[in-house]
């Protein structure tokens, strides 16, 4: 029986080491884990930073396109009452035949931005800048007849003026506009990472929960391996000390029987070795 309790407890040691070797693994992917998580984390947190840059330069560059526009369409307005009070000055002389300053300009405009962003055949590109060419002669024609007027010319200077103005102020709106454009799209790239990272992150903070948790049950299973290596220890303990109490009675028993036999050889005559009275004395008969 108390083979059979060595060989048990044997098994359970060697389980024992099992799940505290699996335990410690498991803990240390848990680390691993964790760090990637709060690596992930302070990431996600740096991308979000990035874009909160990004979105307060864009706010702010988009309030001076805004002022810059403001300025600008103070400038056409000035120009289009100029050019109104130009076209009745026309309509009073009977010029009404012709297309107004500003209806020609704001035509050419839109031809000469077309032919900027558009895409025509050799042919149609030739035949656009014919038609721009055709329209500021017409401009230039009635600026010159209108020249010939004092006031006019006054007002038509001045209405040009304010048009190169805006014209140069949306210059700005432009430039301004496209590096807010940047940041904007940059604010939203830097959205994007923080959005992946924040999911790589929480990926691997449920891989540490995961191994977070199947340490914890080996840790579980290690302790009950131990309390069960005790309650072996206390029952082989116990067995060991039986038999060591069984085995000295037997020898006991055994040195009484040598010695009642000695000595009845002793009461019979026959002398005793050292060894004899050694023995009578250890059974103490003597």
């Amino acid at each position: 029986m108390l083979n059979d309790l060595i060989e048990k407890r044997k098994k359970v040691l060697a389980e024992s080491e099992q799940h505290k070797d699996r335990r410690n693994e498991l803990n240390a992917l848990a680390s691993k884990n964790a760090r990637e998580r709060n690596a992930l984390n302070a990431q996600t947190r740096e991308f979000v930073e990035e874009a909160q840059q990004h979105k307060e330069q864009r706010d702010q560059i988009n309030e001076e396109v805004q002022a810059l526009k403001d300025q600008r369409n103070e400038y056409n307005d000035k120009a289009n009452v100029l050019f109104e009070e130009i076209e009745a000055f026309k309509r009073e002389h009977g010029n009404l035949r012709n297309r107004g300053i500003k209806e020609l300009q704001k035509q050419i405009e839109h031809l000469e931005f077309k032919q900027q962003t558009e895409v025509y055949s050799t042919d149609k590109e030739r035949e656009l800048i014919e038609k721009i060419k055709h329209l500021k002669a017409s401009v230039k024609d009635q600026e010159a007849e209108l020249e010939q007027n004092k006031e006019m010319r006054t007002k038509l200077a001045e209405a040009r003026e304010h048009r190169r103005q805006a014209s140069e102020i949306h210059k700005g709106v432009t430039e301004k506009a496209e590096v807010a454009q940047q940041h904007h799209d940059l604010m939203v790239e830097s959205y994007r990472k923080a959005d992946k990272s924040r999911e790589e992150a929480d990926a691997a903070h449920q891989r540490f929960v995961e191994a977070q948790e199947a340490a914890d049950e080996e840790h579980k299973q290690f302790i009950a391996c131990q309390k069960e290596l005790r309650d072996y220890d206390k029952v082989i303990s116990g067995l060991r000390k039986k038999t060591r109490k069984t085995r000295v009675t037997k020898e006991q028993k055994a040195v009484r029987k040598e010695a009642e036999r000695i000595f009845e050889q002793f009461r019979g005559g026959e002398k005793l070795t050292t060894d004899d009275l050694l023995l009578l004395q250890r059974a103490k008969l003597i």
